[in-house]
């Protein structure tokens, strides 16, 4: 494959094109892909893509999980699957680095430095022409300056903080505030707002809109049309490694003119309010006084989770909404046993569940299953997926390694997922692939709970579809299976029986879905759901 770092090309033939410069020239893309292939395993997951940066234009590719959005974006970062076979060409300007906000950002976060040190590293290269007095003074101002900028809050706390301790949305800033701290020519943004809810997302399209402002291509890989339609100058839809379409953003929302464009625009539906919980005995899982800290030095904490009490009966469905770091994902890790500092109690049948994964026995371990939102820290990457799933049988029933081989097989046709690709390693599958074969890996386990962590937030709008349908026939179909829905989407969580608000680590309301979702009581809420409201308006005009 070839890599340049300058050059000018015919742009009549890439995707991207954009407009004339001011002075009628053609303005040249500060990065570009033409004509990328890239093979694994003698299989094509990008088929003769090509693409054109262009300063200060949002260039985005939309298409559904799988498509080779994401392998199509880290090729101007010069990375590729392992074991692949790649042609084509990518030319980057000759000056300024190629930022990259990934899926899952906790995979490029050091999880042994805390995020001060991480962002402190990058702004200490930018100060050294400085007198050395003056350096530790401008580092910090320039850390504090990109936190703002990637609306992060609060930074005196959160500097403090170790990876693991953040939020999905607040790694996700934190991984921005580097890009911007590195003074990038193009940024590309790999579904920047999954896993955040409506008042954060805005945010995170302003803040993208801004970065383009000031002349940096963006390049955005991303599921969410709201998004798309709010920040993107040129779409390029891809279906299986294949463009299927590409122009203007206007003129692709207005006529699209290919049939899986037109499908997966019109694939934005709200979802049905799910019927009664059938569960009628007394709650299988009980939270009790329940308080989480994280640690912020060798001996201090700080508190960031207060859960007086929340109940979860058979059959149920229970939401749990809220803003990126409003203490979701720490109250699903304490339920799985993730989180260990912690008070109070949970109770699974009237028994108190320890609060560590390890001193739970196998029983225990199967009762409450967690399926992780960062679904590639979640698998071996040495391993095929199918083994690793099968496992999951075999370890906590067990079951025979055979037998488990069919049943993991089953229920990973069942979401969608062929058995050629689930023999492959994880590295091999999407973000959304991934997700899936995490769902099949917990279900085999035969849970009475089941703690979905955002699982649908990487996912684009069909496959979503898909597997909430799933989600909603288990509840149907198991009258002892429980679940517990974290989600910043607030359509998701009308699915659920009961909805459980949080806001800066405190329930401040809850009750059954359909009261808390149209009259809601408490401001918090109010804003929420406003918010969403006025996401699901359509495009800026």
């Amino acid at each position: 494959m070839k890599h340049r770092t300058n050059g000018t090309t015919d742009r009549a033939d890439v995707p991207g094109g954009g407009p004339d410069g001011p002075d009628g020239t053609a303005e040249e893309p500060v990065a570009e892909v033409r004509n990328l292939r890239v093979e694994v395993g003698g299989r094509a997951i990008v088929d003769g893509v090509s693409l054109r940066a262009l300063p200060g234009r949002v260039t985005a590719l939309v298409g559904a999980s799988g498509s080779g959005k994401t392998t199509t974006g880290l090729a101007l970062l010069g990375e590729h699957p392992p074991g692949a076979h790649v042609t084509g060409e990518v030319r980057l300007a000759a000056d300024g680095p190629v930022g990259h906000i990934p899926q899952h950002p906790a995979a490029v976060l050091n999880p042994a430095r805390r995020v001060r040190a991480l962002l402190t590293d990058i702004a200490r290269a930018q100060v050294r022409h400085l007198p050395r007095r003056r350096r530790r003074t401008a580092a910090r101002e320039r850390v504090l300056r990109a936190l703002a900028e990637a609306q992060l809050p609060h930074a005196e706390a959160l500097l403090r903080r170790y990876p693991h301790q953040l939020s999905g949305g607040q790694q996700q800033r934190v991984v921005l505030a580097q890009a911007l701290l590195l003074g990038a020519r193009v940024v590309v943004a790999d579904e920047p707002t999954t896993g955040q809810d409506a008042l954060t997302k805005s945010r995170v399209v302003e803040q993208l809109a801004a970065v383009a402002a000031r002349g940096i291509a963006v390049v955005l890989l991303s599921h969410d049309l709201d998004v798309v339609r709010a920040l993107a100058d040129e779409v390029i839809v891809m279906r299986e490694g294949r463009v299927v379409e590409s122009g203007p953003a206007q003129r692709l929302w207005r006529a699209p003119r290919h049939a899986w464009t037109r499908e997966l625009l019109a694939g934005r539906t709200e979802f049905p309010q799910t019927a009664e919980a059938s569960g009628t005995g007394g709650p299988v899982l009980r939270v009790r006084g329940l308080t989480a800290h994280h640690r912020t030095g060798a001996r201090g904490t700080t508190e960031v989770l207060r859960i007086p009490e929340l109940d979860l009966r058979a059959g149920e469905c229970l939401a749990v909404v809220g803003r990126s770091g409003s203490g979701k994902t720490t109250l699903a890790r304490c339920l799985a046993g993730l989180h260990r500092d912690r008070r109070g109690e949970i109770l699974l049948d009237g028994t108190p569940l320890p609060r560590s994964l390890r001193d739970r026995g196998r029983p225990q371990l199967a009762a409450v299953q967690y399926v992780f939102q960062d679904s590639h820290a979640a698998f071996d990457e040495h391993r095929p997926v199918l083994h690793q799933i099968a496992r999951t049988a075999v370890r906590l029933r067990g079951t025979g390694t055979a037998a488990a081989t069919r049943e993991a097989l089953a229920a990973l046709t069942g979401l969608g997922l062929p058995e050629d690709l689930v023999r492959r390693r994880p590295g091999q599958l999407s973000g959304g692939e991934l997700q899936r074969a995490a769902l099949a890996r917990a279900l085999l386990a035969r849970p009475r709970v089941l703690v979905c962590d955002e699982i649908t937030s990487g996912l684009d709008t069909l496959t979503r579809r898909g597997i909430l349908d799933v989600l909603t026939a288990l509840l149907h179909d198991r009258d002892d299976l429980s679940l517990v829905l974290i989600t910043h989407d607030l359509d998701t969580a009308a699915l659920a029986h009961r909805v459980a608000v949080l806001d800066a680590g405190e329930l401040v309301e809850q009750g059954p879905a359909r009261h808390v979702l149209t009259t809601p009581s408490h401001p918090f809420t109010r804003s929420l759901v406003a918010s969403t409201t006025r996401s699901a308006a359509g495009p800026r005009a």
